[in-house]
């Protein structure tokens, strides 16, 4: 149940290659959430929502060359950072080939920002749906589980981000009071 935010100048790419491009962008985001993009119910509740900047600045100066800004998102689990590593390239390889250029010359204008929403916080039709319901949804009930797996290996991957974060900070803040207390001066503190 992707939404995708699309931001592309007026006229950057003629009607023809933008209308593929959307339609792309919807089959790699379902794909990278672990649907086949020929899924009529995920194709049904997959929506882009095509932005059209009045203009784009880049330094303070009018851009000479369009940019682009695909936002997708998708409900919290449905991510994992080698999943975002690939979706930001198939996002930028289909930019590239909508507009006809160089990867070089083109990808560089391109930014792809994943979002996951928080589980509890996906709306739609008037209720909050959550990963497993969304999971069961579009795949069958017998996939809820997947839902519920996804959101607790999620959870899990950020629980441990949290302590090992937090880990971190505690180990830096003794070795400076080790440090301090030895008379040294710690790196990277202000002890005025």
């Amino acid at each position: 149940m992707p939404m995708i935010d699309a931001t592309i100048p007026e006229g950057a790419l003629t009607a023809e290659a933008e209308a593929v491009l959307l339609k792309e962008l919807t089959d790699i985001l379902i794909g990278h959430e672990g649907f086949d993009p020929a899924n009529k119910v995920a194709q049904s509740v997959s929506v882009v929502f095509l932005h059209r900047p009045a203009a784009v600045f880049v330094g303070g100066q009018r851009s000479a060359s369009p940019r682009y800004r695909i936002v997708p998102s998708v409900p919290e689990g449905q991510y994992t950072d080698a999943s975002r590593k690939a979706l930001v390239k198939d996002v930028t390889d289909a930019v590239v080939r909508a507009e006809g250029g160089s990867y070089e010359d083109i990808a560089p204008r391109v930014w792809v920002f994943p979002t996951e929403i928080p589980d509890g916080q996906w709306g739609g039709r008037g209720v909050i749906r959550r990963l497993p319901d969304i999971q069961a949804y579009i795949a069958g009930e017998h996939e809820r589980t997947v839902g519920e797996q996804r959101l607790a290996k999620r959870r899990r991957a950020k629980a441990l981000a949290l302590l090992e974060g937090a880990l971190d900070a505690t180990r830096t803040a003794v070795n400076a009071d080790v440090a301090r207390d030895n008379g040294a001066t710690p790196p990277s503190a202000d002890w005025s």
